[in-house]
């Protein structure tokens, strides 16, 4: 049974329909296309796939496809350029839209283009991985990676829908499920202390892929991020708390190489070393840090930062964070499991004994 959810954002609000089937369903994607142009980026895993499924639906308008390589590592500024090729050989123009159908990259790269193709074009968002369907698909953040810092290059730019096929979770092979579950479970430490409760009680139903229990944690993540886009679109104060163990986890990605980790399994390891740094910051009870650590094992997920990053480059990493205002590095840390604070008045110190302590031995 399909479940449909609003981003409040005034005239831009728009909805996420979540539920089994809706790539069957073309009337979810064809109302929300406003001229007959239509381009649907996509990758080399998600194209055999869904790919025919989706240009079904948008028979009766010009629709061409953009096929990518599949990886973190081709969220750059070269692959976004293939984007701009080819929608100018296209000859498209303002009312084109863009249908991004893959993951997180995809949709992040795709959403991106939409932003500045022509300053603007409406796109749409589909995706197909468990932790784009919970979090990177909805809120219009877009972008790309750099050498030097995951993310920096992007805008903010709301799509006009996301349709979040759970049927499409079936053909994730484990290692990206598990990596979808690292952002269901922030939203438990962050705001939503009760489906922290479930969560503990749920979890191994989640890693079974259990279609109800799965259904259930795709709304409920996507009911709470759309609760704070609503309130702080752009990252001025509550939305910073979505990225709890974001910090320590771009600094995983980047220092190790994009596409190593995924990026459910860096910021798992980094939720891990925010917990212990909220511990020793007198923030949270040394008993909540361990069931946030063990719930995140329980799913199967990373909770130890790489040996590989010794702890002074992993610190120079961190620095080079969106979170950084005026030189000093703001971190979310945990008050209690449902309730996050944004920090800046950390103990350095602490933080060095952190990252130490969560090292891999």
């Amino acid at each position: 049974m399909m479940k449909t959810l609003t981003v409040e954002l005034g005239e831009r609000s728009y909805p996420i329909y979540i539920g089994p089937g809706l790539l069957a369903r073309p009337e979810l994607l064809t109302r929300h296309i406003g001229s007959h142009q239509a381009m649907v980026v996509t990758n080399e895993t998600v194209a055999p796939l869904y790919l025919d499924r989706v240009l079904t639906s948008l028979k009766g308008h010009r629709c061409e496809t953009l096929v990518l390589p599949d990886g973190e590592e081709y969220k750059d500024l070269a692959t976004l350029t293939r984007i701009f090729d080819a929608l100018l050989a296209a000859r498209f123009d303002r009312g084109a839209t863009l249908i991004a159908l893959g993951g997180g990259v995809i949709g992040d790269i795709t959403g991106f283009a939409a932003a500045c193709y022509q300053r603007g074009v409406p796109f749409i968002q589909i995706p197909t991985t468990l932790l784009a369907q919970v979090d990177s698909s909805v809120g219009g953040k877009t972008g790309v990676n750099h050498p030097l810092g995951k993310n920096m290059i992007g805008a903010f730019h709301q799509p006009r829908c996301v349709i979040a096929d759970t049927d499409a979770l079936n053909t994730l092979d484990g290692r990206e499920l598990r990596a979808g579950l690292a952002e269901i479970i922030k939203y438990g430490l962050i705001c939503d202390g009760e489906f922290f409760l479930w969560l503990e009680s749920n979890i191994d139903r989640l890693s079974a892929r259990e279609p109800e229990a799965l259904s259930y944690a795709v709304e409920r993540s996507c009911r709470d991020k759309a609760a704070v886009v609503a309130v702080d679109e752009r990252e001025g104060g509550a939305r910073a708390l979505l990225n709890f163990g974001h910090t320590f986890g771009h600094a995983i990605e980047t220092g190790m190489g994009y596409g190593e980790w995924l990026h459910g399994e860096a910021v798992a390891a980094g939720m891990c070393a925010a917990a212990d740094l909220s511990v020793r910051e007198g923030l949270l009870a040394p008993a909540a840090a361990d069931r946030a650590i063990a719930l995140i094992a329980r799913a199967g997920l990373p909770i130890r930062l790489p040996r590989e990053i010794d702890t002074g480059r992993f610190l120079d990493l961190m620095a080079v964070d969106k979170k950084v205002q005026a030189g000093s590095l703001r971190l979310i840390l945990l008050q209690s499991i449902g309730t996050a604070v944004v920090s800046g008045r950390f103990d350095p110190a602490r933080l060095r004994e952190s990252i130490e302590a969560r090292r891999e031995r």
